[in-house]
């Protein structure tokens, strides 16, 4: 349903995305997992048509986003990372108006607000002002905006920022639900738990520029059966960290002067010699934490640092 070629795009001397591609098929959920400032809603934004790319090339179900912009957002539903809702006006005059936008009218207008209202749990609230709203029910109205047209490809933008986790969960069956009636889901996010349990595929994209891809067993394969231990504490980095690397089975992914990465087979069973070998050089250990292989894991070794927020 979508299609990326070597998507780029600068602002000024600045590149927020290089050189990005892959393809989401339909019916699935289609991750975009990577900390903030990864070019996650850059990426989201050229697709949508609400930016130019700088080059490359962006096809919605075989529609180029550029030479045909009408058909290519005509499939596309939209569920922005900041509030695309207005607070003045009541929750079914929000649906109605953006449910118009989409070029429906009368009747199936009418149906489909009846039909949303159901799915994001508001029928009781229907009169009532979001400006009142918590932040929860709020992100629910904002989903509701982007399907009340029913698209075929839904982009999602960091839906759950700033929520509960009933919304959280709330928000995780409606995105089920739309799969469920044959839509197609871009998902973009910085929390793994969220790619883990919701997304067939996954992107990991980090400083604008794609860093593997595949689902979540093809991803986990490429850490393998090692673990990720995490020091932290006040290290001699330039002295231990050679030390390390030169023991067997050990790999140092980070490495400064209040933290250690290490990957290794049988994290927890290594722990304690390690831990002795870094007393022995002098260091101080005050924390240590041992990840399984995992998403995060695979972030940690390909980029040296964790996922931050």
């Amino acid at each position: 349903m979508i299609s990326i070629r070597s998507l780029r795009k600068q602002f000024g001397t600045f590149t927020a995305v290089e050189d990005i591609s892959f393809t989401m098929r339909s019916g699935e959920v289609f991750g975009l997992l990577g900390p903030n400032g990864a070019g996650k809603s850059t990426t989201i934004s050229c697709i949508s048509g609400l930016i130019a790319p700088s080059s490359g090339q962006i096809e919605i179900a075989g529609h180029d986003i550029v030479r045909e912009p009408r058909a290519a957002k005509s499939r596309l539903g939209i569920v922005p990372q900041e509030m695309a809702i207005y607070e003045d006006l009541s929750v079914v005059q929000n649906l109605r108006y953006w449910g118009a936008a989409y070029g429906l009218r009368g009747p199936a207008l009418t149906d489909r607000v009846a039909d949303v209202l159901d799915v994001i749990g508001l029928v009781d609230r229907r009169r009532d002002k979001p400006k009142d709203f918590s932040g929860g029910m709020k992100r629910r109205l904002n989903f509701g905006c982007g399907i009340v047209h029913e698209p075929d490809v839904l982009l999602l933008d960091e839906p759950t920022v700033g929520v509960d986790p009933q919304s959280r969960e709330r928000l995780f069956d409606m995105v089920r639900a739309e799969i469920g009636r044959g839509a197609s889901v871009l998902y973009t996010t910085h929390h793994m738990e969220e790619a883990e349990s919701l997304c067939d595929r996954i992107a990991i994209v980090d400083k604008g520029r794609k860093i593997a891809e595949g689902t979540l067993d093809e991803l986990r394969m490429q850490v393998g059966q090692r673990d990720v231990i995490t020091l932290t504490g006040a290290f001699e980095a330039d002295r231990i960290a050679p030390e390390i690397d030169s023991s067997d089975g050990l790999a140092v992914l980070q490495a400064d002067e209040s933290r250690i990465t290490i990957e290794t087979e049988n994290g927890p069973g290594r722990l304690a010699g390690l831990i002795d070998t870094l007393a022995r050089a002098g260091a101080e250990v005050r924390e240590t934490v041992v990840r399984r292989p995992s998403l995060e894991s695979l972030f940690l070794k390909l980029t040296g640092s964790e996922l931050r927020a």
